[in-house]
Protein backbone atom coordinates (compact mmCIF):
# COMPACT_ATOMS: atom_id res chain seq x y z
CA UNK A 1 0.00 0.00 0.00
CA UNK A 2 1.75 2.97 -1.16
CA UNK A 3 2.20 5.81 2.07
CA UNK A 4 0.54 8.49 0.18
CA UNK A 5 -2.56 6.74 0.14
CA UNK A 6 -2.27 5.50 4.24
CA UNK A 7 -1.79 8.99 4.86
CA UNK A 8 -4.36 9.69 2.73
CA UNK A 9 -6.91 7.25 4.45
CA UNK A 10 -5.46 8.25 7.90
CA UNK A 11 -7.09 11.25 7.69
CA UNK A 12 -10.65 10.37 6.80
CA UNK A 13 -11.05 6.88 8.87
CA UNK A 14 -11.67 6.52 12.81
CA UNK A 15 -11.02 3.72 14.79
CA UNK A 16 -14.73 2.35 15.90
CA UNK A 17 -13.09 1.76 19.67
CA UNK A 18 -12.28 5.41 19.90
CA UNK A 19 -13.67 7.37 17.18
CA UNK A 20 -10.18 9.09 16.76
CA UNK A 21 -8.01 9.00 13.62
CA UNK A 22 -6.84 5.55 12.82
CA UNK A 23 -3.56 7.23 12.17
CA UNK A 24 -2.17 6.86 15.84
CA UNK A 25 -0.60 3.78 17.25
CA UNK A 26 -2.03 2.44 21.01
CA UNK A 27 -3.73 -0.34 22.43
CA UNK A 28 -6.95 -0.26 19.75
CA UNK A 29 -4.71 0.14 17.23
CA UNK A 30 -1.37 -2.37 17.27
CA UNK A 31 1.26 -2.50 14.52
CA UNK A 32 1.07 -4.30 12.19
CA UNK A 33 3.68 -7.84 12.64
CA UNK A 34 4.54 -10.28 10.28
CA UNK A 35 2.42 -13.29 11.11
CA UNK A 36 -0.77 -11.55 12.25
CA UNK A 37 -3.84 -13.09 11.08
CA UNK A 38 -6.05 -10.00 10.13
CA UNK A 39 -9.59 -9.29 8.26
CA UNK A 40 -8.85 -6.83 5.72
CA UNK A 41 -10.44 -4.27 7.05
CA UNK A 42 -8.25 -4.64 10.03
CA UNK A 43 -5.12 -4.67 8.16
CA UNK A 44 -5.82 -1.51 6.13
CA UNK A 45 -6.96 0.02 9.33
CA UNK A 46 -3.55 -1.11 11.24
CA UNK A 47 -1.63 0.09 8.06
CA UNK A 48 -3.23 3.36 8.13
CA UNK A 49 -1.59 4.02 11.46
CA UNK A 50 1.83 2.94 10.02
CA UNK A 51 2.21 5.77 7.62
CA UNK A 52 6.48 5.53 7.25
CA UNK A 53 5.59 1.42 6.92
CA UNK A 54 6.79 1.20 3.08
CA UNK A 55 5.36 -2.38 2.22
CA UNK A 56 2.83 -5.11 4.23
CA UNK A 57 0.57 -7.56 2.40
CA UNK A 58 -2.11 -9.65 3.39
CA UNK A 59 -2.21 -13.11 1.78
CA UNK A 60 -4.98 -15.47 2.79
CA UNK A 61 -5.32 -13.51 6.07
CA UNK A 62 -1.73 -13.79 7.09
CA UNK A 63 0.29 -10.56 7.35
CA UNK A 64 3.54 -10.70 5.06
CA UNK A 65 5.75 -7.54 5.94
CA UNK A 66 9.01 -6.95 3.68
CA UNK A 67 13.03 -6.89 4.60
CA UNK A 68 14.76 -3.33 3.45
CA UNK A 69 15.13 -3.52 -0.21
CA UNK A 70 18.26 -4.17 -1.90
CA UNK A 71 19.84 -2.61 -4.96
CA UNK A 72 20.95 -5.29 -7.24
CA UNK A 73 18.56 -7.79 -5.71
CA UNK A 74 15.41 -5.94 -6.21
CA UNK A 75 15.69 -2.53 -6.87
CA UNK A 76 17.36 -2.82 -10.39
CA UNK A 77 15.54 -5.76 -11.87
CA UNK A 78 12.36 -3.90 -10.38
CA UNK A 79 13.50 -0.74 -12.93
CA UNK A 80 14.19 -3.12 -15.34
CA UNK A 81 10.55 -5.05 -15.25
CA UNK A 82 8.77 -1.27 -15.21
CA UNK A 83 10.85 -0.20 -18.16
CA UNK A 84 9.69 -3.04 -20.46
CA UNK A 85 5.47 -3.26 -19.18
CA UNK A 86 5.84 0.61 -19.10
CA UNK A 87 6.87 0.84 -22.88
CA UNK A 88 4.14 -1.61 -23.74
CA UNK A 89 1.59 0.03 -21.33
CA UNK A 90 2.55 3.50 -22.96
CA UNK A 91 2.27 2.09 -26.51
CA UNK A 92 -1.38 0.37 -25.65
CA UNK A 93 -4.19 2.71 -25.60
CA UNK A 94 -6.35 1.16 -22.90
CA UNK A 95 -3.68 -0.41 -21.04
CA UNK A 96 -2.95 0.73 -17.16
CA UNK A 97 0.51 -0.29 -15.49
CA UNK A 98 1.02 -0.27 -11.52
CA UNK A 99 4.24 -0.48 -9.57
CA UNK A 100 3.79 -1.29 -5.92
CA UNK A 101 0.05 -0.88 -6.10
CA UNK A 102 -2.20 -2.60 -3.42
CA UNK A 103 -4.80 -4.51 -4.50
CA UNK A 104 -7.59 -5.72 -3.24
CA UNK A 105 -8.17 -9.23 -4.74
CA UNK A 106 -11.00 -10.45 -1.72
CA UNK A 107 -11.72 -10.41 1.56
CA UNK A 108 -8.65 -11.35 3.18
CA UNK A 109 -6.02 -10.94 0.41
CA UNK A 110 -4.59 -7.45 -0.39
CA UNK A 111 -0.75 -7.96 -1.90
CA UNK A 112 1.33 -4.91 -3.04
CA UNK A 113 3.03 -6.84 -7.00
CA UNK A 114 5.42 -5.67 -7.74
CA UNK A 115 4.40 -4.41 -11.25
CA UNK A 116 0.93 -4.99 -12.79
CA UNK A 117 -0.60 -4.36 -16.22
CA UNK A 118 -4.81 -3.81 -15.96
CA UNK A 119 -7.38 -3.50 -19.02
CA UNK A 120 -9.01 -0.07 -18.01
CA UNK A 121 -11.81 -0.91 -20.55
CA UNK A 122 -14.93 -1.85 -18.27
CA UNK A 123 -16.08 -4.60 -21.15
CA UNK A 124 -12.92 -6.22 -20.82
CA UNK A 125 -11.67 -5.88 -17.40
CA UNK A 126 -10.93 -8.34 -14.14
CA UNK A 127 -10.24 -5.47 -11.86
CA UNK A 128 -11.22 -1.53 -11.49
CA UNK A 129 -10.47 0.93 -9.46
CA UNK A 130 -12.01 2.34 -6.74
CA UNK A 131 -13.41 5.65 -4.98
CA UNK A 132 -10.33 5.72 -2.62
CA UNK A 133 -7.86 4.92 -5.81
CA UNK A 134 -7.21 1.06 -4.59
CA UNK A 135 -6.95 -1.74 -7.40
CA UNK A 136 -9.89 -4.13 -6.39
CA UNK A 137 -10.49 -7.52 -8.55
CA UNK A 138 -8.35 -9.66 -10.56
CA UNK A 139 -5.91 -7.63 -12.44
CA UNK A 140 -5.16 -9.35 -15.87
CA UNK A 141 -0.89 -9.50 -15.73
CA UNK A 142 0.95 -9.17 -12.02
CA UNK A 143 5.13 -9.58 -12.00
CA UNK A 144 6.84 -10.08 -8.94
CA UNK A 145 10.62 -9.86 -7.98
CA UNK A 146 11.26 -12.79 -5.72
CA UNK A 147 14.53 -14.06 -4.54
CA UNK A 148 14.48 -17.92 -4.71
CA UNK A 149 12.42 -20.69 -5.84
CA UNK A 150 11.58 -21.03 -2.08
CA UNK A 151 10.05 -17.58 -1.82
CA UNK A 152 6.48 -17.24 -0.91
CA UNK A 153 5.83 -15.33 -4.02
CA UNK A 154 5.67 -19.06 -5.76
CA UNK A 155 3.49 -20.21 -3.02
CA UNK A 156 1.09 -18.63 -0.96
CA UNK A 157 0.68 -15.69 -3.13
CA UNK A 158 0.55 -17.73 -6.08
CA UNK A 159 -2.28 -19.53 -4.83
CA UNK A 160 -4.19 -16.44 -4.51
CA UNK A 161 -3.57 -15.11 -7.78
CA UNK A 162 -4.47 -17.93 -9.16
CA UNK A 163 -7.79 -18.37 -6.74
CA UNK A 164 -8.52 -14.81 -7.80
CA UNK A 165 -8.17 -15.56 -11.92
CA UNK A 166 -5.14 -13.22 -12.17
CA UNK A 167 -4.87 -14.37 -15.75
CA UNK A 168 -1.06 -14.13 -16.32
CA UNK A 169 1.87 -14.49 -13.47
CA UNK A 170 5.18 -13.75 -14.02
CA UNK A 171 7.98 -14.26 -11.04
CA UNK A 172 11.83 -12.75 -11.63
CA UNK A 173 13.64 -15.21 -9.58
CA UNK A 174 16.79 -13.20 -9.31
CA UNK A 175 19.19 -15.22 -7.27
CA UNK A 176 18.41 -18.35 -9.51
CA UNK A 177 18.86 -16.59 -12.92
CA UNK A 178 15.29 -17.44 -13.95
CA UNK A 179 12.12 -16.23 -15.20
CA UNK A 180 8.77 -17.86 -14.72
CA UNK A 181 5.73 -17.05 -17.10
CA UNK A 182 2.37 -18.70 -15.62
CA UNK A 183 -1.05 -18.41 -17.69
CA UNK A 184 -3.67 -19.57 -16.06
CA UNK A 185 -5.67 -22.41 -17.92
CA UNK A 186 -8.38 -24.22 -16.44
CA UNK A 187 -8.11 -23.03 -13.02
CA UNK A 188 -4.59 -23.59 -12.54
CA UNK A 189 -1.31 -22.42 -13.60
CA UNK A 190 0.74 -23.72 -16.26
CA UNK A 191 4.10 -22.53 -17.20
CA UNK A 192 5.04 -20.99 -20.28
CA UNK A 193 8.20 -21.82 -22.31
CA UNK A 194 10.07 -19.25 -24.51
CA UNK A 195 9.80 -20.60 -28.01
CA UNK A 196 12.97 -21.12 -30.16
CA UNK A 197 14.25 -17.58 -30.00
CA UNK A 198 14.25 -17.65 -26.22
CA UNK A 199 10.83 -14.96 -25.92
CA UNK A 200 8.11 -15.36 -24.24
CA UNK A 201 4.73 -14.24 -25.49
CA UNK A 202 1.52 -13.31 -23.91
CA UNK A 203 -1.37 -14.40 -24.48
CA UNK A 204 -3.88 -12.24 -22.70
CA UNK A 205 -1.72 -8.91 -23.87
CA UNK A 206 -1.17 -8.60 -27.65
CA UNK A 207 2.32 -7.75 -28.57
CA UNK A 208 3.50 -8.42 -25.65
CA UNK A 209 7.40 -10.17 -25.93
CA UNK A 210 9.82 -10.62 -23.53
CA UNK A 211 13.35 -11.23 -24.69
CA UNK A 212 14.06 -13.81 -20.99
CA UNK A 213 18.12 -13.94 -21.65
CA UNK A 214 18.47 -10.29 -22.63
CA UNK A 215 16.11 -8.98 -19.26
CA UNK A 216 18.46 -11.59 -17.29
CA UNK A 217 21.42 -10.21 -18.31
CA UNK A 218 20.81 -6.15 -17.98
CA UNK A 219 20.32 -6.26 -22.18
CA UNK A 220 17.47 -3.30 -22.24
CA UNK A 221 18.32 -2.43 -25.43
CA UNK A 222 17.19 -5.90 -26.64
CA UNK A 223 14.53 -6.35 -24.33
CA UNK A 224 13.05 -3.35 -26.15
CA UNK A 225 13.54 -4.53 -29.43
CA UNK A 226 11.90 -7.42 -29.45
CA UNK A 227 9.23 -5.69 -27.69
CA UNK A 228 8.94 -3.23 -30.40
CA UNK A 229 8.11 -6.11 -32.79
CA UNK A 230 5.00 -6.70 -31.12
CA UNK A 231 3.91 -3.53 -30.83
CA UNK A 232 4.62 -3.66 -34.86
CA UNK A 233 2.61 -6.33 -35.28
CA UNK A 234 -1.10 -6.48 -36.50
CA UNK A 235 -2.20 -8.59 -34.03
CA UNK A 236 -1.52 -5.55 -31.36
CA UNK A 237 -2.81 -3.00 -33.44
CA UNK A 238 -6.25 -5.17 -33.23
CA UNK A 239 -6.35 -5.47 -29.86
CA UNK A 240 -5.95 -1.42 -29.21
CA UNK A 241 -8.83 -1.04 -31.83
CA UNK A 242 -10.91 -3.96 -29.47
CA UNK A 243 -10.36 -1.91 -26.28
CA UNK A 244 -11.83 1.54 -27.54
Amino acid sequence: MAIEDAKQNSETRKTPETGTDSGELGPSTPPLENGDRLTRDEFERRYDAMPDLKKAELIRGVVYMGSPVRFGKHGEPHARLLTWLGMYATSTEGVRLGGNATVRLDWDTEPQPDALLRVEAVAHAGSRVTADDYVEGAPELVAEISSSTVSYDLHDKMDAYRRAGVKEYLVWRVEDREFDWFLLREGDYVRVAPDADGTCVSRTFPGLRLAVAALLAGDMAQVMVELQKGLDAAEHAEFVASLR
